[in-house]
């Protein structure tokens, strides 16, 4: 019994140790070109299935034709998320002109 509970924190902690960050980006035009950033948070309820706020690349570009977005969970995104017990998940988007 006790090699059953210590296997299964084992696998527990490895799991847990290896999450990584969630990131998805996108260049519209030729991406990035003048290295000016503008970042926005965007406001999820219940792990992200409903949307309070979110960001709009586009407006956040302004005139720029060329630009790169960047979606993320920050470390504290992820650590108002687990505070909240996955009641708030925020995400961060960054828009480099």
């Amino acid at each position: 019994m006790k090699k059953i509970v210590l296997s299964l924190a084992l696998v527990f902690a490895v799991s847990v140790l290896m999450t990584s960050c969630y990131t998805y980006t996108f260049s519209v035009g030729e991406g990035a070109k003048t290295g000016v950033e503008i970042k926005e948070r965007n406001h999820y309820l219940i792990y992200g299935l409903a949307a309070i706020k979110t960001s709009d690349p586009t407006k956040m570009a302004g005139t720029a034709k060329d630009y790169t977005v960047t979606i993320e969970h920050t470390f504290i995104d992820g650590l108002l998320n687990a505070l909240t017990g996955g009641l708030y998940t925020p995400t961060t988007t960054t828009v480099k002109k």
